[in-house]
Formats: structure tokens, C-alpha cells, sequence
């Protein structure tokens, strides 16, 4: 190996690319990302469900966001163990599924749940006198449970048309080396690019762009006005860093793979590079879970409180410590001196 991510081309003996065994740095950034964001969303979960009074249609959104980001998590040790394990599914059909299943949720139910968050931040903002359907949080419990049912039907579709298969002694699961699949990978890969990530990112950067205009002609003379503005100008940028920084490599180079894969699959060397390249890419798509909670604190003045009172708390317990044992010697004195 030649550092962390690298890969070296190989063929076996039939003229067939073959996967090379990833770097054991992949499986560490695997591991630690997805442990963050699981213990990030977790806190975010809370907060929504234990600490908030009562729910607005952008806190409902919120929710499954921070919902989407965390059912990945269960298919990271599976990852780590088939990197482990030279690049051999050890877990049988119905595992793979589950993966393929809570990844492909995860990662577009997170695309489209943040496009949901630009359309209903834009309307927010700039038809704010004006009644709409975003702004009803009954609507928007219908909406979310409309896209978790179409997340549903597809995972399920993704999981069928995808199993896993033998490839030179090695059982391969979601992976670009099962030649039986090249169709279906770019088949479904060109249904994922343009619906669950040009078209969420499309609309996302209309309304931040519609947003970032109507933000400039803002009054913010008053404290109100500058409040609003700058509350959306980090929503704007938080958004944004979040689709180019995670997601968008992740597309690009899936594609790229799945098009050399189907016109030239015996590029063994360019094949395992992009390979390799994917899942670097897939690592930082997962970073999203991570970001994700700093969106929720430009997002809700209730997620900032609920920060700032435990901040407070970790505070404020030492003196509290320290108080709490000042009383218990007082009261010690004093039963010493009844006695």
C-alpha cells in the first residue's frame, strides 16, 4: 500500500477485475465518523423529543433529519468487518439488503429532507405574510410520512435488484465488481443522480439563491431584521457545505465508477482506484450526520436554549458540589454539638 485510500489494480487469472483489500485507515475514519454522528443525532433526538414543549413545522423536519442520519448507523460495524475480511460479505443475503436498504435511506431520506428545510426556510423568510401549506405542521407530518414511504418502496426495490453474488471465491454485497449487476448499478445509479441528488440540490440552490437576494434588500437597522438575516445566511452556508462537501463527491464518483465499469471493464487499474475513491467519498457523506445538529442550531432558538441551559449546568455543578458539601458538614457540626 501506498498510504491511506490507496489500491492497486488486480486481475485474476480469468482476465476479471477483482477488488483489492482497502486500507485498515478506511475502516478507522468509517468507524469513528459514524460513532460521532450516531452519538450527535442521538443528543438531537433527544432534544426534539425530551426538551422541546411543543413541535413547529420546521422542528417536525428537523426531526427526521437528525431521524434519517441515524438508522445508518447500524451497517457501519457490518462495513468495517467486510473491509476486515478482504473485501468478503460474511453476513448472507438478507444483511445485504438490510444495508443497502438503511444506506440508500439515509443518505438521499437526508437529501430530501434538507431540500424540505430550504423550501420551508425560504417560504419562511420571504413570503412570510403569506399563508402556505409549509407553514401548517399537520401538513408537514403528512409530507414527512410521504417521504419516508417512497424511502420505504425504493430501499426495498434497491435491495431486491441488488444481491449479493459470488466474485473469485469472495461474496460481494452493494459492490462494483459484480459483473451480473453493471446494468442494474447504472440503471439505479442514473435514477439516484438526477432524482436524489441533482433535483433535491437544484431546488435547494434556487431558494437559497431566491433567500440570499431577498436577505440583501433586508432591513437590519432593527435588532429583529439583523436577526433574521444572519440566522439565514448560516442556514444558507451550513446547507450548502453540507451538499458540496458530502454529498456531491459521493455522486460524482459513484457515477464515474459505474460508467467505466459498463464501457470499460477491463480498466482494472482505474476500476480500483475509483473504488477506493467511493468509499473515501462514502466516509464523508457520512460526515453529514455530524453536521447536521449545527444546522439544527442556526435552525431553532429551542435547540440553542437547550445547548446553553447544559453548558450552564456543567457549569454551575461544581459549585453546586462544593455547596452541597458545606451543607453537609454544617449539619454534621451541629448533630455533634446536640450530642
Amino acid at each position: 500500500m501506498n498510504g491511506p485510500f490507496s489500491n492497486f489494480c488486480h486481475i485474476n487469472a480469468s482476465g476479471i477485475c477483482v477488488g483489492e483489500n482497502q486500507h485498515a485507515a478506511l475502516t478507522v475514519v468509517l468507524c469513528l465518523v459514524f460513532f460521532v454522528g450516531f452519538l450527535f443525532n442521538m443528543f438531537s433526538l433527544w432534544v426534539f423529543c425530551c426538551r422541546f414543549p411543543s413541535w413547529t413545522s420546521g422542528t417536525t423536519l428537523q426531526f427526521h433529519l437528525a431521524l434519517s442520519d441515524a438508522i445508518a448507523t447500524p451497517v457501519t460495524p457490518l462495513m468495517a468487518v467486510y473491509f476486515a475480511m478482504e473485501n468478503n460479505w460474511p453476513f448472507g443475503q438478507f444483511l445485504c439488503q438490510v444495508k443497502i436498504a438503511l444506506l440508500s435511506s439515509h443518505f438521499y431520506g437526508s437529501t430530501i429532507f434538507l431540500t424540505l428545510i430550504s423550501v420551508h426556510r425560504y417560504i419562511a423568510v420571504v413570503h412570510y405574510n403569506k399563508t402556505s401549506r409549509f407553514k401548517r405542521k399537520s401538513f408537514i407530518q403528512r409530507l414527512c410520512s410521504c417521504v419516508w414511504f417512497v424511502l420505504l418502496i425504493q430501499s426495498l426495490i434497491y435491495a431486491i435488484l441488488l444481491p449479493t453474488s459470488k466474485e473469485s471465491g469472495n461474496s460481494q454485497c452493494l459492490s462494483i465488481h459484480q459483473r451480473n449487476l453493471t446494468d442494474s448499478y447504472f440503471i439505479i445509479n442514473l435514477v439516484l443522480f438526477i432524482f436524489g441528488f441533482l433535483l433535491p440540490f437544484a431546488v435547494s440552490a434556487v431558494c437559497y439563491s431566491r433567500l440570499a437576494s431577498m436577505l440583501a434588500r433586508l432591513n437590519t437597522n432593527t435588532a429583529k431584521g439583523l436577526k433574521v438575516k444572519l440566522k439565514s445566511q448560516r442556514m444558507i452556508g451550513m446547507c450548502l457545505v453540507i451538499f458540496g462537501l458530502c454529498f456531491l463527491p459521493m455522486n460524482v464518483i459513484r457515477t464515474l465508477g459505474v460508467v467505466v465499469k459498463k464501457f470499460y471493464p477491463h480498466q482494472c487499474h482505474i476500476l480500483t482506484k475509483m473504488e477506493t475513491a467511493y468509499y473515501a467519498t462514502w466516509v464523508l457523506a457520512g460526515v453529514n450526520s455530524c453536521l447536521d445538529p449545527v444546522l439544527y442550531c442556526f435552525g431553532s432558538q429551542n435547540f440553542r436554549d437547550t445547548l446553553q441551559s447544559i453548558r450552564n449546568w456543567q457549569v454551575e455543578a461544581p459549585n453546586r458540589s462544593e455547596s452541597e458539601t458545606s451543607v453537609l458538614q454544617t449539619l454534621s457540626l451541629n448533630l455533634v454539638c446536640s450530642s
